[in-house]
């Protein structure tokens, strides 16, 4: 799933997309959900883009950051993410 479909007009140039894509698929999978067609996707990919207009462009620091911060966002706590942070994640935007 590429990122590009969640930029929503946002325009960066072709490096640093290839840069957040590749940051994209490694937060996904580290997160379980590389497979997964939802709404959690979108959340990851709008971390990724926020951070990478603060001026982040290693993708290994992108993806660490962005598990970070959803983490600290939608967990409150420091955890490996595993299934059940998925669910959480997943079930956290439908409340939303």
């Amino acid at each position: 799933m590429p990122i590009t479909s969640f930029l929503n007009g946002v325009r960066f140039d072709r490096k640093t997309t290839r840069i957040m894509g590749v940051a994209f698929e490694r937060t996904r999978a580290a997160l379980g959900i590389a497979e997964r067609r939802d709404d959690v996707n979108e959340i990851v990919a709008k971390t990724i883009v926020e951070l990478t207009k603060q001026g982040e462009r290693n993708p290994d620091l992108l993806c660490e950051r962005a598990l970070q911060s959803l983490r600290e966002q939608y967990l409150g706590t420091d955890i490996a993410p595993t299934a059940r942070t998925v669910q959480t994640f997943g079930r956290l935007r439908a409340e939303s």
